[in-house]
This record gives C-alpha cells, sequence and structure tokens, in this order.
C-alpha cells in the first residue's frame, strides 16, 4: 500500500512523534524512507542583507542535524534532503518528486484563532498537497 513514505522534519520537539510513526508506518510496509527538511526561504530573505549567507548556512546545518535524527532512529536506508523555498510548497513538490504514496509532519495541535493568526506548515500541505498526508500530533506532558 505504500512504497515511499515521505517525513518532513523542522528538527522540533512536536515533530519527532512524527518521525517515530511514520517510521514505523514505513518499516510495517517496507516502504523506501525519505526525510526531508526545508529550509524557510522568507526567513532567509528577511534577514539584514550581510549575514544571509552564514543564516542560511546555519539553517542548512540544522537541517542535517534534524535528518541525522531521523536517520538515527531506524537500521533501514533512509534517503534524505534538505532544500530551500516555501515550506509547505516544497513539501508537496518534493512527495511529487519522489513519487510518494505518504507524507507524514507533525503538528503543534493549535486550533482556532492561533491557527489562523499564525497558520501552520502542516495545516498547508494537508491542503495543497495532492498525496495523503499524516499529521502527527505532539503529545501533552503529563503533569
Amino acid at each position: 500500500m505504500f512504497d515511499t513514505v515521505v517525513i518532513a522534519t523542522d528538527g522540533s520537539e512536536s515533530v519527532r512523534r512524527a518521525v517515530t510513526v511514520g517510521l514505523d508506518l514505513a518499516e510495517r510496509f517496507e516502504a523506501t524512507v525519505h526525510a526531508l527538511y526545508v529550509v524557510d526561504a522568507s526567513e532567509v530573505e528577511s534577514s539584514p542583507e550581510s549575514v544571509r549567507d552564514e543564516f542560511r548556512a546555519a539553517l542548512e546545518e540544522s537541517g542535517e542535524e534534524a535528518l541525522e535524527t531521523v536517520t538515527a532512529e531506524t537500521d533501514a536506508e533512509v534517503v534524505t534532503a534538505v532544500r530551500e523555498g516555501r515550506p509547505a510548497a516544497e513539501i508537496c513538490e518534493y512527495t511529487r518528486e519522489v513519487d510518494a504514496d505518504l507524507v507524514a509532519t507533525g503538528t503543534r495541535g493549535r486550533h482556532g484563532e492561533n491557527r489562523f493568526l499564525i497558520g501552520s506548515v502542516a495545516e498547508r500541505v494537508v491542503r495543497t498537497c495532492d498525496r495523503p498526508v499524516l499529521t502527527v500530533r505532539q503529545l501533552q506532558e503529563k503533569s
């Protein structure tokens, strides 16, 4: 049913559970795993021109670290990629390029007014991606 699974990560805590679920699903179906990190071009472009290249390099390094955490969680081979652009658009484009059957991504679980004011990469991926999208909410820590 699933031959190729893309796991979109930004390295945050809220994505950790999505990585685990995505890898588990891929393992169950013996699917190829792709891990993707997108450097947000708007963040780079909004930074002062004098530090843009250094900022881009730092974001790319963060991306490589995020992808390493995905590969460290499995013995299976993981194809990794760092892209730059608008995150939701790049995730959707990448899934088409690799002919993915599913994209897994995390969500912080925002709803109501916050979702509309802040926006959400996961929400945009769900709305615009032509492939099935699995959103995995971060569990609340028990107090």
